[in-house]
């Protein structure tokens, strides 16, 4: 057995705690598998850390994510906590677990799984053989830039501030390029060059850095017409990189090409192996203790984190290879559910991946970074 792997667990709120219990269900099956060894400490954060301690980040919190090798987060926030002032915001502790840690790149996959062709709103012919990757830039730009609103003679007026270092556009770019050789060697960089002078820097970095790496096709898109061209002709994109506000907006668009937000991980990276992993979804309080909230998003976010932070190829391949057949087999969560499928709860899902693994082989034609 190899070195114990620390993972901080965070369920957070709403579905988070019944979601999580499924991802470390599977994780316990690797274990079993593949002879690894991990060890889950649990910690607050979100809306319940707000209740209990009054902070959504509680330093003992924050301490054990930087002493981990990797932070699983379920998901954070809900109605109840809307009307917080700002520090006090369950999403506080997302923006200050990206920002103690560094993590500057996000990834988010949007893949099209066996059987969910007509769970798409978008037609099965559009939509199908999508498999692409989003990494969007995630400590820059109009987010973290100074923030003001003054009143004056007329009225009030407010001030949001994109900047960007060169150095910070170089390393999420360099990343996506990385990325994008181990995948179909296509990289999309979208901007707003025409207009924005923080996009025409982004775009004479991406231009340098491409140089470096010659076996990647590269090409330029402008946000606003890649925002049509994700719903035109989806499957033509591999790895798309840009900047902060609008990876935020693309990605949730690249969300619903795949039939339900349910199924779509995350991984946020920093310069070392330490990462954060979360589902895209939120924290659905409306269905929280029903036990119908779907896990497979949290699941494949365990597995980018055996890949990513771990290094664990097999292991997350088999994960994500169990959760294919799952849904292949017809397996649906509420979310999915319809004419012809198999409905299942929260738990039985789990229990049908963990049965899946049992049965892992190596399959050649599934490629091993189907969610990287």
């Amino acid at each position: 057995m190899g070195t114990v792997k620390k993972i901080a667990v965070l369920p957070g709120d709403g579905i988070g705690p019944e979601i999580m219990e499924e991802a470390l269900k599977v994780l316990r099956k690797v274990e079993d598998l593949f002879g690894h060894s991990f060890q889950f400490t649990f910690g607050m954060a979100g809306g319940g850390a707000v209740d209990r301690v009054g902070n959504p980040l509680p330093e003992e919190t924050l301490s054990l994510c930087k002493q981990s090798d990797a932070v699983l987060l379920a998901a954070v926030g809900g109605p109840k906590w809307d009307n917080n002032p700002p520090e006090l915001r369950p999403e506080q502790a997302l923006l200050g677990l990206r920002k103690s840690l560094n993590l500057y790149a996000n990834l988010r996959p949007a893949v099209l799984f066996e059987g969910l062709e007509n769970a798409s709103t978008l037609k099965p012919e559009v939509v199908k053989g999508v498999d692409l990757l989003v990494v969007r830039e995630l400590t820059g730009g109009i987010y973290f830039g100074e923030k003001k609103r003054e009143r004056l003679e007329d009225g009030q007026q407010a001030t949001d501030t994109l900047v960007y270092h060169e150095r910070e556009v170089e390393r999420i770019v360099r990343r996506a390029f990385e990325i994008a050789r181990g995948r179909r060697k296509k990289l999309t960089s979208v901007d707003k060059a025409n207009i924005l002078e923080s996009s025409r820097l982004w775009r004479s970095v991406v231009d340098r850095v491409a140089r470096d790496y010659p076996d990647v096709q590269v090409e330029h898109v402008l946000v606003d017409n890649c925002a049509m061209q994700l719903i035109r002709r989806p499957a033509d994109f591999d790895v798309i990189v840009t900047e902060n506000m609008f990876g935020d907006i693309l990605s949730d668009e690249t969300a619903m090409l795949t039939g339900s937000i349910g199924l779509l991980p995350s991984a946020s990276l920093g310069e070392g192996m330490t990462g954060l992993y979360e589902p895209v979804h939120g924290s659905a309080p409306d269905i929280a203790g029903q036990g119908v909230a779907n896990p497979a998003a949290m699941i494949l976010s365990a597995a980018m984190m055996l890949r990513h932070s771990f290094g664990y190829e097999e292991a997350a391949t088999a994960v994500e290879q169990a959760v294919r057949k799952v849904l292949a087999d017809g397996h649906r969560t509420a979310d999915l559910a319809g004419p012809g499928t198999l409905a299942v709860g929260t738990e039985e899902f789990g229990d049908l991946v963990v049965e899946a693994m049992n049965a892992y082989e190596p399959d050649p034609k599934v490629p091993l970074e189907v969610v990287m």
